[in-house]
């Protein structure tokens, strides 16, 4: 079940994080699922350091992070798929 749980978190910080994103972002499902488990990841490790729970806890502070790591690691994502496109 907590597997479960991780995926359907990790979806909606991912989601999350690309709403926040500003213009149209070429990533899939699976991306958006894995940049927003990693986002959940970072945040549940950040708010470990800062004394707010443990990694897999789900509280505000580490949810708030996860959600700020998920939108740079899309825009990280989409900055490293863009250049082996030339914009013309």
């Amino acid at each position: 079940m907590q597997i479960l749980g991780l995926i359907v978190v990790g979806l909606i910080i991912g989601a999350l994080a690309r709403l926040f994103k500003p213009g149209k972002q070429a990533l899939s499902l699976v991306a958006t699922l894995l940049l927003g488990l990693a986002g959940a990841l970072i945040g549940g490790i950040i708010a470990s350091f800062l004394g707010t729970g443990g990694i897999f806890e789900l509280n505000i502070l580490g949810f708030i992070v996860a959600v700020i790591a998920a939108f740079l690691l899309i825009g990280v994502a989409e900055g490293m798929s863009s250049k082996g496109k030339s914009k013309v």
